[in-house]
């Protein structure tokens, strides 16, 4: 087979979650080469995101400092009050020069044009862009790239690319699914009053629904004229929806996670600029794993660019070590979403998979005089003579606590999470540099 070259060096971009700072650091020092976060007050994870206006300018500081870039979401659909208040913010958006804005609404990006001419835009996944005329017209109205939906196919990236060569097109390659199409979802809004287009959504999803009798649902439901149901709700207000599944209960709205870490090289060919990873709401451990495993293929890729992965043993036994670390992590189930014509598969007996593998700690400090020495903020309980994995940015070292003591000086047997507490922990190998803890509950 002849050999293409499927990748220009540095070309390909490594876009993680950014929650809050500590996610940010860790994102960048997995391997990131760039990252992702709201604006508060108008980004789609608003009850998720912990930025505060300062913390985005150390964030702002911290990514030039270490030569990477970052993305500022204005991703909400606005309405008129929203837009009363967004010029303000958009003066901060001047002040701290992200390399682009992410954005949703034609109205924001009206504004930004007008406010924030030279700060390049990005149309976020939210407008649903599935087809080439929809890329074209955002082109038109001077946007750098475009977040592709998540519904469309390999074959339709590679026929947009080919049509629409110098616009830059991302994807989500990892992360939560949503129900609805492409995050439109009105789910929240109705059973909770919480506007999932404002950033605010309950995850309604994700929610565990029972069995109940039928007929005694329907004798409650609020009937119209004509003896239709037009809800259905309980004496204490909650929802009654005819459903059926086993005694454990049913999570009838949720997806698998996606995950496409083994079709980077199909998605690079296709003519993908950036492969985004999903996920400001989740823990820094779950950036930390993911964020390395797509570091790792992609080094993997531009190292052997002049090679088929198919044909590339190495390059394969890599995937699938790095399948395995995303499988640590708790999960729904993955699959390859809408990228191969698949139907969705649905998951239905259980919100999240179990994992064996529980995340302890992080490090809080770079360096000491005795390099088994080190400082952790403890999330989960560590005991002496206990055995972790240590995770860095470059691989698992196994290793054994020897001795805990807390900032007092106090010698302890274990450090418990949830202490708000940072601990001296002594390991029977030395440390060195950023890492996390994991513990194998097996």
């Amino acid at each position: 087979m002849k050999k293409v070259n499927i990748i220009k060096s540095g070309a390909l971009e490594l876009l993680a979650p950014a929650g809050d700072l500590q996610k940010l650091k860790t994102a960048l020092t997995f391997g990131a080469d760039a990252v992702y976060f709201g604006l508060p007050g108008f980004s789609l994870r608003a009850r998720v995101n912990k930025f505060s206006k300062e913390d985005i300018r150390k964030g702002a500081e911290i990514c030039r400092k270490q030569n990477k870039k970052f993305y500022v979401t204005i991703n909400i659909y606005a309405h008129n009050l929203h837009l009363k208040a967004l010029p303000d913010h958009l003066e901060f958006i001047n002040e701290i020069k992200p390399n682009a804005v992410i954005l949703s609404d034609p109205g924001v990006l009206r504004m930004v044009k007008k406010y924030c001419p030279e700060i390049p835009i990005h149309i976020s996944t939210q407008v649903n862009a599935t087809n080439l005329e929809a890329v074209k017209f955002w082109a038109e109205q001077g946007v750098e790239r475009i977040i592709l939906a998540r519904e469309v196919t390999l074959d339709e990236i590679r026929e947009i690319k080919q049509e629409a060569p110098k616009i830059e097109l991302e994807v989500f390659v990892h992360g939560a699914m949503c129900m609805a199409y492409s995050g439109r979802c009105l789910l929240s809004k109705w059973m909770t009053g919480r506007s999932a287009n404002l950033g605010d959504c309950a995850q309604p999803c994700r929610w565990m629904y029972n069995k109940t009798n039928s007929e005694e649902s329907l004798s409650k439901g609020i009937k119209n004229s004509q003896d239709k149901i037009e809800s259905i709700v309980d004496d204490k207000k909650r929802f009654l929806i005819d459903v059926e599944e086993d005694q454990h209960g049913s999570y009838f709205f949720n997806s698998y996670d996606l995950c496409l870490i083994e079709y980077l090289d199909k998605l690079a060919e296709a003519g993908i600029d950036s492969f985004k990873i999903e996920g400001r709401g989740k823990s820094v451990y779950y950036v930390a794993v993911t964020t390395r495993a797509y570091r790792k293929v992609l080094d993997a890729l531009n190292l052997q660019m002049t090679t088929d992965i198919k044909e590339d043993k190495n390059l394969a036994k890599i995937i699938t070590k790095q399948k395995r670390e995303l499988e640590r992590l708790s999960h729904r189930g993955f699959w390859t979403g809408f990228l191969l014509k698949d139907e969705p598969p649905h998951l239905t007996e259980r919100s999240y998979l179990p994992t064996n593998w529980e995340f302890v700690g992080i490090s809080v400090d770079k360096k000491t005089n005795d390099g088994k020495k080190r400082q952790v903020f403890v999330h989960n309980q560590l005991a002496v003579n206990e055995e972790v994995e240590v995770i860095t940015p470059t691989e698992n070292q196994k290793n054994k606590i020897i001795k805990i003591a807390n900032s007092k000086g106090v010698v302890l047997e274990k450090a418990h999470g949830g202490q708000n507490e940072i601990f001296n922990i002594t390991f029977e190998e030395e440390v060195s540099g950023d890492f996390l803890l994991r513990k194998d509950l097996t």
